[in-house]
């Protein structure tokens, strides 16, 4: 089944008058044959019975499937919506009544209903009864209050009972269709008919009753190929339609508009008025036979079904046929029934306690004016509201507004008012004549300069829409041409003053200023251009981007609604959103503009349905906002005076739009405006005495949380450390503090945050200040009261490793509650000595690491030391302190034992005898005497070199092999750690192994336990 939204036709055949309807198709889907049809009052919905057997729900907007219900496998005959239940009723071939919720598609009940086919299904509009009639000659009536109890059952016909349909004027009486050829009028609570009528010459297939109390009407179809119309007071035939040449299904008055459906068995839908029973069109979609016709009084929508699939279309257009004058008198058209009501005061002052807040519908008090001759498709007043002009069926009728007396009356396609005289109108007369009248007289007729023209638009102009999409303006005295612009318009719409028009088209809308003066001195003068008008009479403001469905000018902004439900203004081109409005499932708006009132500074607007809403919207407001857009901040001022301070705050929001943030934190009242706008504008005291000023009670709210965020953010912006602090205290900022106090080394604040964090159950913060402070003893107890005791147990091995023992304890027991055997596989340093190397050196670091902090404690280990301190992070302290042990001097040897006593000297040697004389003469004694000498000392100075070079020598060597030795141990230091990492990982690993094994086992014994329960079915099975 596939969906397929085609094209519009139009209906426009102008022979005797008819009702001039534009006729689209809005759905149109293949499926099994269409038994029955619904429409859903307020959603796009329509609702198919399927001889498959299923019922199915198709958005005639989108052409989409919502839902599907695979009700039977027999014929579904009938279904029907119940709107204030959300569900839907069905019957099907199998006798038997279903129930559903159309939201959730859950059956809410399933009962038999009838011993034979069950032919139609109707809901009563107020009561929770809902009447059956079938094959079996009974109606039954149904209770779902009651449990969906049968109260009333109804006997008297002699056939087939067909359709049956409760009267709209009197809800306890309904009519019933039978193939005995008569039509039978019951009561609820009496089993018997009050009366019978018979006419047919065939069985009677279908019944209808006339929507509105006026007229005691019932319309038939049968099997004879007539539609009759009845009056059930004389009962009497009013009137028989011809034209059906098979058996005729179904037969409906519109309950909107006045026309008469009949759907038949030859493949046609015909479409008669209701009030002269002229036939104004056959519609045939080839799909074969038609069985079924649906329409609500909320929309112009027919759904049709077929053998082939089902159809909906629209008949003409649904909006309302409503106009308001400058006064607030409201008059709208019901069928051909004219009422009026007045809106003023109906909303209330604001002041007030009873009045109704915006959007809240208004109650109004409608009074009867009277019918009109013709069926209306338009009302409009004229410029003073003192008469109404009434257009449809290719006629007009100007009506006194007060009383609905005739004024004037006569044949035009269109009709438009003048802005400006009392009795000033025009009308077109066909593509290619206009004629103006003045004061209800004819004063002139026109050819428009285009080759058809398509509308007439009023207003301080006349505007012609020319069929090359083009609108041509002419003046209302003169009837000279002033100007074309090329442009399709849907409407236009002209300011009080005149000098403003805004032409809105398809998806966009140009607003142009128009001079008057010059117009006017062109005409006198004789200077306009039969082909360009009157040089200089428009020029282009602005353009607004939107599909405008409708809109009024106040001063010189623009209120308009737009197609998606926004109720917007525009003042000098930029836009501003006044409110949402409520929308159809499509997103379309469902609501246009009637008016404004200035003296109630309320802007109106209706539904399709003939709902008035109201919305307050200050005239002044709009003035100054006007002002403002032309730069006139003198007259702003003054206008600002007489603006009530309540809409101070919608005031300092415009001109932030605008860019005018000073002006706008001057002008607002909203505390949480202000201190957005003090933020903005790098006003942070003004930020700040705000939140100063926060009653006590909203001081721990979630948004007041987040201004302190925000006021906290823009101080940090500016170095503003006190206030930033200040800012995140108030908010328990604790992530903001933790960054602020590590920049700026504020030791008392981290401790200080430390403890704040931990007594809100920030425990990561916490951790962290308190790891930053050195306080690795209020770490390990953080760890072990959030039971991260695993965590705990390592955090202790690096830092403190004198509590190991101790919370290795707490996790084995912990640990024990899962598994036993893992906890016993953890090692701890009293029973497993071996596997914590090094344990000794890591308890003298612990003393060094403490004693340091207590020895800075008081001072601090100021920011200067860092380039050398931060050396120290990279250190393998174990490592240093096995190496200092290592490369520390062996201790002096114990002083040597005395020597022995020397032995007695040898007695002095006998003194030489002198030498001989000699011939030789002598030598200098002195040069004899320093040979020896110089000799000696030269000897003991090189020796004493040697000896030094060879002590410092041996002592480099030594510090070699010092170094050497110092690596080594450090090497050895860091494997032995790697490995005592590696042992605990593996007994972690191996722990969590035997964990998970022991676990495994137990679920696996528990399970088998279970089976053999379940299996036990004693020694003899």
């Amino acid at each position: 089944m596939d969906p397929l939204i085609t094209h519009s036709t139009s209906l426009s055949i102008y022979h005797q008058q008819p009702i001039r309807l534009d006729i689209k198709k809005k759905l149109s889907v293949s499926s099994e044959r269409v038994k029955s049809v619904d429409i859903h009052p307020t959603e796009s919905w329509a609702l198919a019975a399927l001889y498959s057997g299923n019922v199915t729900i198709w958005d005639y907007e989108s052409g989409s499937n919502v839902k599907t219900f695979e009700v039977s496998e027999l014929p579904v005959r009938c279904a029907k919506f119940i709107t204030r239940k959300q569900w839907i009723v069905c019957s099907s071939d199998d006798m038997r009544i279903r129930v559903y919720n159309y939201n959730t598609m859950e059956k809410i009940k399933d009962f038999e209903g009838h011993s034979d086919y069950i032919r139609y299904v109707e809901v009563h509009p107020s009561l929770p009864y809902f009447l059956t009639s079938s094959d079996d000659m009974t109606i039954k009536l149904w209770d779902w209050d009651r449990g969906f109890d049968c109260t009333q059952f109804f006997e008297g016909h002699s056939h087939y009972v067909m359709m049956v349909r409760f009267n709209p004027k009197d809800t306890n009486t309904f009519a019933s269709a039978s193939l005995d050829r008569s039509i039978k009028v019951w009561g609820l609570g009496s089993p018997v008919p009050h009366y019978t009528l018979e006419g047919h010459e065939r069985g009677v297939n279908c019944i209808d009753y006339y929507p509105s109390g006026d007229k005691p009407y019932i319309l038939s179809g049968a099997d004879d190929r007539t539609v009759k119309i009845w009056d059930y007071q004389t009962k009497s035939i009013v009137h028989s339609l011809d034209g059906h040449s098979h058996n005729i299904c179904s037969v409906m008055f519109h309950p909107k508009l006045p026309l008469i459906c009949s759907a038949s068995e030859d493949g046609t839908v015909r479409l008669w008025q209701s009030t002269t029973y002229r036939a104004e069109t056959t519609l045939n979609y080839g799909m074969e036979r038609a069985w079924a016709l649906a329409a609500t009084r909320e929309t112009t929508k027919l759904a049709i079904g077929f053998d082939e699939g089902c159809v909906v279309i629209e008949l003409g257009s649904d909006d309302p046929v409503v106009s308001m004058d400058g006064t607030g008198k409201v008059v709208w058209a019901k069928n051909n029934e004219i009422q009026t009501t007045t809106v003023r005061g109906l909303a209330g002052a604001v002041d007030d306690e009873d009045a109704l807040p915006d959007g809240e519908r208004l109650p109004v008090i409608p009074r009867d004016l009277g019918a009109c001759e013709l069926y209306p498709q338009a009302i409009k007043h004229n410029c003073n509201g003192r008469f109404i002009a009434v257009c449809g069926d290719g006629e007009y009728i100007i009506y006194t507004a007060q009383a609905l007396r005739n004024k004037a009356f006569g044949q035009a396609i269109d009709f438009v008012w003048s802005a400006t005289g009392t009795g000033d109108y025009a009308i077109r007369e066909s593509t290619n004549r206009v004629k103006f009248f003045k004061n209800f007289k004819e004063s002139r007729a026109i050819k428009p300069a285009t080759a058809s023209a398509d509308a007439l638009f009023g207003g301080h102009l006349l505007g012609v829409k020319g069929g090359d999409s083009a609108v041509l303006f002419y003046d209302w005295d003169s009837g000279e041409f002033v100007r074309k612009i090329d442009v399709a318009p849907k409407e236009i719409y002209w300011s009080d003053a005149g000098n403003l028009v805004l032409i809105a088209c398809a998806d966009s809308a140009y607003v142009l200023s128009y001079n008057a003066a010059t117009t006017a001195s062109a005409i006198a003068m004789g200077q306009v251009s039969p082909e360009d008008g009157v040089d200089g009479s428009f020029d282009l403001l602005y353009e607004i981007s939107d599909n405008i469905t409708s809109g009024e000018w106040v001063g010189d902004c623009f209120l308009y609604c737009n197609s998606s439900g926004r109720l917007n203004y525009s003042v000098g081109g930029k836009i501003q959103t006044l409110v949402h409005l409520d929308t159809n499932s499509s997103g379309a708006t469902t609501h246009r503009i009637l008016g404004y009132l200035a003296k109630e500074d309320r802007v109106y607007l209706v539904d399709k349905s003939l709902n008035i809403v109201s919305y307050k919207i200050m005239l002044a407001v709009l003035q100054y906002q006007t002002a403002v857009m032309r730069g006139d901040f003198d007259a702003a001022n003054e206008l600002l005076a007489v603006i009530p301070e309540a809409e101070y705050t919608t005031i300092a929001r415009f001109l932030e739009s605008q860019g005018f943030k000073e002006e706008a934190l001057e002008v607002t009242t909203d505390d949480d405006h202000k201190f957005d706008l003090s933020l903005e504008l790098g006003k942070i005291a003004i930020a700040h005495g705000l939140m100063e000023e926060i009653p006590p009670d909203e001081k721990n709210s979630i948004d007041t949380m987040a201004k302190w965020k925000k006021l906290s953010d823009a101080a940090l912006k500016i170095s503003d450390f006190e206030l930033t602090e200040a800012c995140s205290l108030a908010s328990d900022d604790f992530p903001g503090l933790l960054l602020l106090y590590s920049a700026v080394g504020n030791f008392d604040g981290m401790e200080a945050l430390a403890a704040a964090a931990q007594k809100k159950g920030k425990t990561n913060v916490a951790f962290i200040a308190y790891l930053l402070t050195g306080n690795v003893e209020a770490c390990a107890n953080l760890l072990i009261d959030t039971n991260r005791l695993p965590e705990a147990a390592f955090f202790a091995r690096t830092y403190l490793p004198s509590r190991v023992e101790e919370i290795v304890s707490l996790w084995k027991a912990d640990l024990s509650k899962v598994s036993e055997t893992a906890a016993n596989a953890l090692a701890d340093p009293k029973s497993s000595p071996d596997l914590f190397p090094d344990l000794d050196v890591a308890l003298q670091v612990e003393k060094m690491f403490l004693a340091q902090r207590e020895a800075t404690k008081a001072t601090g280990i100021s920011a200067s030391d860092y380039p050398t301190a931060k050396d120290d992070l990279e250190l393998d302290l174990i490592a240093l302190v096995k190496s200092q042990a290592v490369a520390a001097p062996p201790p002096p040897p114990p002083p040597a034992p005395p020597a022995p006593p020397a032995p007695p000297a040898a007695p002095p040697a006998p003194p030489a005898p002198p030498a001989p004389p000699s011939d030789e003469p002598p030598e200098n004694p002195f040069a004899a005497a320093d040979d020896p000498v110089d000799d000696a000392a030269a000897k003991a100075a090189e020796k004493a070199e040697a000896d030094r070079r060879a002590r410092e020598a041996a002592a480099a060597a030594e510090r070699r092999r010092a170094e050497a030795e110092a690596r080594r141990l450090a090497e050895e230091a860091a494997a032995a750690e790697a490995a005592r990492i590696a042992a605990e990982e593996a007994a972690a690993a191996e722990a969590a192994r035997i964990a998970a094994e022991e676990a495994a086992a137990a679920e696996a014994a528990r399970i088998a336990a279970e089976d053999d329960d379940l299996n036990d079915f004693g020694d003899d099975w």
